[in-house]
């Protein structure tokens, strides 16, 4: 029985293991998607995880009002604001913008937020990397004004965001067969790769955890990831033997930058589709994926023995927003070249590669 702190329950978990038969067969290993964007709208995706632990906190230290932080679309943000809303509590949300004067359109996850009353704070990036001091500054002025105010960092991803993982570990132990695998996942803040690595060494599991991030470089997401994983062994007495050594990040694909999509990335959504049924992601889940193209398109033929992968799908993919510049969202046109089509089905040379 592992040790779960206090949580409330706000995904619909267990979430399915999907079989991909045809890229399978076409890439000869067992290939699997781990489903955690039908954690049930509007807070799907792999937040809410994390939120489960976080909120039952906050709820616990009579928290009226969350604060957290991300990108002008972020996920983390809507689900957070949403979240919080159903259980009776109001939201701050400090989103990134490149000019803070000049806000983006009220549409897609931020329209969201606006419905569920979430106050927004518009910041730029430089005033996003000092998010930690903004925090403290708005938890005062809240407190100021007779509220009772809880921080969620970014991504809820921290010592006790990371129990959200651990759970999901728990349940792919369930899932999959005994045996080998490997566990493939997007790493944006590290609290999914913190929480899946404790959970595969809390059951000592025979599994490989690798992250391909998607935003800042490995060497950034190897110090966050063990710091999370470092700080959860400490808080929770859980007695674990841990080095950064084990953090297993695949680094290079970051693109234009988080979340931003292109050209190359939507394309081969058509052709997924087609095969699975089931886009990516905007531009987090692609960056992942683009990484497994390029590398399979650069290695040579070689034997492949069986293996068994499954990847972690985080959120639903959002529809294309409009552009500020005017121009329209990118958008493969019909009968477009698809060139890195393989995408997901790639993930074969990760393992073997």
């Amino acid at each position: 029985m592992l040790p779960y702190p206090d949580r409330i329950p706000l995904a619909l978990t267990p979430t399915p293991v999907e079989p991909l038969p045809h890229l399978s067969r076409r890439h000869g290993l067992e290939l699997l998607v781990k489903r955690d964007d039908l954690t049930g709208a509007p807070l799907t995706g792999n937040k809410v995880r994390k939120l489960e632990f976080l909120l039952a906190e906050a709820k616990a230290e009579k928290a009226d009002t969350v604060i957290t932080c991300g990108g002008a679309q972020s996920n983390h943000c809507r689900a957070t604001a949403i979240a919080a809303r159903k259980l009776g509590m109001d939201s701050v949300l400090l989103l990134r913008v490149p000019d803070a004067s000049n806000p983006p359109p009220v549409e897609g996850n931020l329209l969201l937020d606006r419905l569920v009353g979430a106050e927004v704070c518009w910041v730029t990036p430089t005033e996003y990397a000092e998010r930690d001091l903004m925090f403290s500054r708005i938890a005062d002025e809240l407190r100021a004004r007779g509220q009772h105010p809880y921080a969620v960092p970014e991504g809820g991803s921290n010592a006790l965001g990371a129990w959200g993982y651990v759970r999901c570990a728990e349940e792919l132990q369930r899932e999959l067969p005994s045996g080998g695998a490997t566990l493939v996942y997007a790493a944006g803040s590290g609290g999914t790769g913190a929480g899946l690595i404790l959970g595969v060494k809390l059951m000592r599991l025979p599994w490989r955890v690798v992250g391909i991030n998607v935003s800042e470089d490995r060497d950034y997401f190897v110090r966050t990831i063990g710091e999370i994983v470092e700080e959860t062994i400490r808080r929770f007495g859980l007695g674990l033997a841990f080095s950064s050594d084990e953090i297993e990040i695949i680094d290079g694909y970051v693109g234009r930058g988080y979340a931003q999509s292109r050209p190359q990335g939507t394309a081969p959504d058509r052709r997924r589709c087609a095969h699975r049924g089931a886009p990516a992601r905007s531009g987090v889940h692609r960056q992942s994926l683009l990484r497994h193209d390029a590398r399979a398109r650069a290695a040579p033929a070689q034997p492949r023995r069986p293996h068994r992968l499954c990847a972690h799908r985080r959120h639903l993919r959002p529809l294309p927003q409009s552009r500020r510049d005017g121009r329209r969202p990118v958008i493969p046109k019909p009968g477009a070249r698809l060139a890195s089509h393989r995408r997901l089905g790639n993930v074969a040379e990760l393992v073997h590669g």
